[in-house]
């Protein structure tokens, strides 16, 4: 394959899409599968059994949102997921429901995936914990900067974390399998009074370990970030995941069956399988300093994730148009910037914990599983395509799947805190509409789309405010004589006997340059620059004698940056002035090279 070029060479590949797009799920077989057993072990030894076949549904389900997320890449190249299937196929309020819960668990998962790599850290080293929340945001602060920096540089920085984790992962399984007993005993910590293994028990266990599924579609909301070609690119990445993520997990389950792990007060359920496979050595430490970095890392999902729904979201009216623009580098400046701020309210609102933060987390992602799988059947079934009942059962069976998490997860999880996703997702979903009615009104004031009248000369006045005589004021007045029928020059003088002199001294000067302008005195008692031109403005406005007013504002560039600081902002001032107090008026900021105007003028 040729090498990238031009803004290509900013996109994914494969391996940078898994790194930069799938950490969150990845990582969470650190405690996915510890979240199945939390639930289970309340049966005791009979309930810990259920573990595997509980992880096994999971798994079932992970591969039919792969395959359906694999033809949701195909059916939508421009990205979107859940947003873009829901809108063509369910219409606007379902699609904006499903970006609204994106959303939300966007952000949920940038600050749990902060906190949880923070909360491994402090206990490694317990003198950190009461810094816990200004750990936390300078780890965010990195990853934000990451991700500023470019879309694919900030994937080749977390490539490496990304299959060393991996790896490690492998070898706990593998070590674990090929052992008859135990390196170090696993401590069983079953409850005293156990419950009947039942179905709701089930499926509290089924719904906790789903958020293990978080971050599965990511790479179909992100498709435009890879590189060409896209579609079968994500669509390698989103089968790796699949691959990946499925095995480690039913690998995990294996163990914790056989091993009869159970959660710790002091340890993850994921450190004693580690301990159980290779031991308390330098192998044990390394897989827990691994998983930490990439518990943290893992918030780099959301990142990838996001800013490209936003962008999406801008290009339909549904937010402001500037989260559609890229900077170099194929950067959503302000989807990522927007994305940091809100998690780090949420990481300075919970105090860095993310026990707090774990009963929001996931259920937007299911309202997003449910809406596209759903979506999907409706696709298949307008297309009509060859084997197309078989694909809409699949996708028909990963609605149902996902909804009855989803209303798991809601019952259980409501009065911890899942009441605030449902009050923050319809409060997102009412901003989308605003900003979409606002966008409308203005479009049919602009007659966006239709033909407008042939142009037309109007008579113009352009309004020159002057601080003196030089270069700059006259660039400006010839620019003005170009651009209007008819030019004015404006000049400020205060009313202290020390000005009248001044003032004098100028109408003199003027009149030797004889620019063939007219020059105005605008007299006032304070020693403030806008008000008067300001009134000038409104009343020259106000008399009708012109159909266009211009203000033509002349301003220095200097050529070097730093050199802007010596410059007053006069010009910014009498800018936010006009604007403020005029209706109609055309403001013309006319920025001049010093090194332009100190050139001598050319006659010719």
């Amino acid at each position: 394959m040729s090498p990238a070029t031009g803004d290509d060479k900013h996109r994914l590949t494969a391996l940078e899409g898994l790194a930069a797009l799938s950490l969150d799920a990845l990582s969470s077989v650190a405690y996915g599968p510890e979240a199945i057993v939390i639930v289970v072990v309340a049966a005791g030894t009979a309930g810990l059994s259920y573990a595997l076949p509980v992880t096994a549904a999971i798994v079932l389900l992970l591969i039919v949102l792969v395959t359906s997320y694999r033809q949701v890449i195909a059916a939508f190249p421009g990205g979107g997921g859940a947003y873009a299937v829901a809108g063509k196929h369910l219409g606007t309020m379902p699609s904006l429901i499903a970006a609204a819960s994106l959303f939300v668990d966007y952000i949920l998962n940038a600050a749990v995936g902060v906190s949880a790599g923070v909360e491994a850290l402090t206990s490694a080293f317990p003198g950190l914990y009461p810094d816990r929340v200004v750990l936390c945001l300078v780890v965010l602060a990195l990853i934000t900067a990451a991700n500023m920096w470019g879309v694919a540089e900030s994937a080749r920085l977390f490539i490496g974390p990304t299959v060393v984790f991996i790896v490690a992962i492998a070898a706990v399984i593998i070590g674990g399998l090929i052992r008859a007993h135990p390196l170090v005993p696993v401590a069983h910590n079953l409850p005293q009074v156990t419950q009947t293994v039942g179905l709701l028990l089930l499926l509290r266990a089924f719904a906790s370990g789903c958020s293990a599924l978080t971050g599965v579609e990511a790479i179909a909301n992100a498709v435009p970030s890879f590189r060409q070609p896209r579609v079968r690119r994500a669509q390698h990445t989103e089968m790796w995941l699949g691959i990946l993520l499925g095995a480690m997990l039913l690998g995990i389950a294996v163990l914790i069956r056989k091993f009869h792990a159970t959660p710790s007060p002091s340890e993850t359920v994921l450190a004693e399988l580690t301990a159980a496979s290779l031991g308390r050595g330098i192998a044990f430490y390394a897989i827990q300093l691994i998983t930490t970095v990439l518990l943290a890392l893992a918030a780099n999902t959301s990142f990838g994730g996001l800013p490209v729904l936003a962008s999406l979201l801008a290009r339909d009216d549904f937010l402001p148009h500037l989260f559609s623009l890229r900077a170099d580098r194929q950067v959503h400046r302000y989807g990522v910037g927007v994305l940091a701020a809100a998690a780090a309210i949420l990481l300075a609102a919970s105090g860095g914990s993310t026990q707090a933060l774990i009963p929001l987390f996931a259920i937007g992602v299911f309202v997003g599983f449910s809406l596209s799988q759903a979506g999907m059947v409706r696709h298949w079934h307008e297309q009509h395509s060859r084997g197309w009942m078989r694909r809409a059962a699949i996708n028909g069976v990963g609605a149902v799947l996902t909804a009855v998490v989803l209303a798991v997860e809601l019952l259980s999880k409501f009065t911890e805190g899942a009441w605030l996703v449902v009050i923050v997702v319809p409060l997102l979903v009412l901003m989308f509409t605003r900003v979409h009615a606002a966008y409308d009104r203005i479009g049919a004031q602009l007659q966006l789309g239709r033909q407008p009248p042939p142009p037309r000369k109007s008579s113009s006045l352009v309004v020159v405010p002057v601080v003196g005589m030089s270069r700059l004021t006259a660039a400006a007045i010839s620019a003005a004589l170009s651009l209007g029928d008819e030019v004015v020059a404006v000049y400020v003088c205060y009313a202290d006997p020390e000005d009248s002199d001044v003032d004098a001294h100028f109408r003199d000067q003027w009149d030797a340059w004889h620019p063939n302008v007219r020059l105005v005195t605008l007299r006032t008692a304070h020693r403030s620059l806008a008000p008067p031109i300001v009134d000038y403005v409104r009343k020259t406005e106000n008399e009708d004698r012109y159909h266009r007013l211009v203000v033509l504002i002349p301003e220095v560039q200097p050529d070097r940056r730093w050199q802007r600081i010596l410059h007053n902002q006069r010009g910014f001032v009498l800018d936010r002035a006009i604007q403020n107090g005029t209706v109609n008026v055309v403001i013309c900021r006319l920025h001049f090279k010093l090194s332009a105007l100190a050139r001598p003028p050319d006659h010719g």
